[in-house]
């Protein structure tokens, strides 16, 4: 079961396992509840004020939550790291997007006053932040510190 990608359906929020195997071959999945199609493990999630802690906070796997904002040139240069991190790291970690303009009561709950900040959340609490567009190697690193020793 290691070779799983956790996929929560939007629809009904049931938990999804889809294997990796049938995502590299292009198939889409669909809910096992449902049956609505399951968005892209491999791409960034948008959260908002309203699915934060649905979608960040209850999630099974650590949460890399980046919080942005459009007019933010910081913001901009990193969004390919993170983009490219969702895709490697699908099935380990999930990755969000928080806009910052757009949700101000999430941004002011994790006291967030500069961006990009990027936070890891795990078990539903923060346990690392990174403040500032930083490298996708150092990035990685940090998050290799919450991924579990079971998960590949």
């Amino acid at each position: 079961m290691a070779d799983v990608a956790t996929i929560r359906c939007r629809g009904c929020g049931a938990t999804n396992r889809v294997p990796h195997a049938k995502l590299a071959q292009g198939l889409k999945p669909r809910c096992g509840r449902c049956k609505q199609p399951l968005p892209d493990a491999a791409a960034p999630l948008i959260v908002t004020d309203a699915t934060f802690a649905a979608e960040v906070e209850r999630s099974p796997l650590p949460v890399l939550v980046d919080a942005w904002a459009a007019w933010c040139g910081p913001c901009r240069t990193i969004a390919p790291a993170i983009d490219a991190l969702a895709a490697e790291l699908a099935g380990k970690v999930r990755v969000a997007k928080l806009n910052v303009d757009e949700n101000p009561g999430t941004a002011s709950r994790f006291d967030i006053r500069s961006i990009p900040t990027l936070l890891v959340i795990a078990g539903g609490r923060e346990v690392d932040r990174i403040v500032g567009a930083q490298p996708i190697e150092t990035i990685r690193a940090r998050l290799a510190r919450v991924v579990a020793p079971g998960r590949s």
